[in-house]
């Protein structure tokens, strides 16, 4: 219990410093480039790109605290959606065959999550081999919907979920921020919260205190899965079309958040908050480098070697706290 009080403290630590991170960035870029930066577009243009990677990001995070990993997300955005796409394009698109899609592809992905959480929890297959093969398995089963090219022809009124507006706010982050607060309530104000972080802490000695290990294995990709799904359904109405190999570079982008965030890659630590600040940070990061025209390349090599530092960074600390 003291372990985990202090894991807390220190995520406050983390998101402080994230915080202080952001208001740097948005005070640089408003003195470097005031008219570019600070405009509506690119600030409302902001707020509808990083929903998508910021679902995947949570559901990353809650397998990550859980002491395992979801390579899988992407796969599940894209099936998910693909699965939203072919059933509004069967049904002539009608308003009813929204809401129909889109209800298919929360419960694909809540499946494909519990398949993940089951094969974890019961067989004791490692959490990257399932969800690395999972990757795959839901890239096929998207590929056998599609066979091969995009579905177009998506309705109308399905738009407004990744490019639409309420009341000057994109609906894409509105969705996002309540997953944000989704992945919070069940973290701080559930008895699943704490017993995600006390089998994450130490497996094995949550099962010997009476926490059923394979029901909050299952729980916890249930609803990553469902956060990928949310994910794939806005991937989905922005590109106005669905395929397999949208958000390809999201995987790393979201490894590169929950880790910046302060979620512990060994399990136990991690926040929603740390997450969102995470996800704010990273995004102010890529419109800087649009801004700046940076070669995209060069902006996947930045991601690569800010994860790499990260995590030693957090491994050195996590020493010598063991030290002490």
């Amino acid at each position: 219990m003291e372990n985990i009080k202090s894991r807390l403290k220190n995520s406050d630590k983390n998101s402080m410093m994230l915080l202080l991170i952001a208001v740097l960035i948005f005070g640089i870029m408003a003195v470097l480039a005031p008219s570019s930066f600070l405009g509506i577009k690119n600030i409302q243009g902001m707020c509808t790109q990083f929903p998508e990677f910021g679902l995947i990001s949570f559901g990353m995070m809650l397998a990550m605290i859980s002491g395992g990993i979801d390579l899988s997300l992407v796969g599940i955005a894209n099936f998910s959606g693909i699965t939203a796409a072919y059933i509004m394009v069967k049904m002539g698109g009608s308003p009813a065959s929204i809401l129909l899609g889109c209800i298919a592809a929360v419960i694909v992905g809540a499946i494909c999550g519990c398949f993940n959480g089951f094969m974890i929890g019961y067989l004791q297959i490692p959490a990257m081999l399932v969800t690395l093969c999972g990757l795959q398995l839901y890239t096929g089963c998207g590929l056998m919907i599609t066979k091969g090219p995009a579905i177009t022809g998506l309705p109308e009124g399905y738009s407004i979920l990744g490019n639409g507006t309420l009341a000057g706010v994109p609906v894409a982050f509105i969705l996002f921020i309540l997953g944000a607060l989704l992945v919070s309530f069940l973290l701080r104000s559930t008895v699943y919260g704490q017993h995600v972080r006390y089998m994450g802490t130490n497996s094995m000695a949550s099962r010997y205190s009476g926490i059923n290990n394979l029901t909050v294995t299952v729980k916890t990709y249930a609803v990553s899965g469902v956060l990928g799904s949310l994910a794939g359904l806005i991937m989905v109405s922005r590109y106005n079309s669905a395929k397999t190999d949208y958000g390809s570079s999201y995987t790393l982008l979201s490894l590169l958040i929950v880790v910046l965030g302060g979620t512990n890659p060994d399990g136990g630590k991690g926040s929603a908050v740390g997450g969102l600040l995470s996800v704010i940070v990273l995004q102010l990061v890529s419109s800087a480098f649009n801004i700046m025209r940076v070669d995209s390349s060069l902006k996947t090599f930045v991601w690569g070697v800010i994860l790499i530092v990260v995590i030693v960074i957090g491994q050195i600390g996590s020493r010598k706290r063991g030290r002490e």
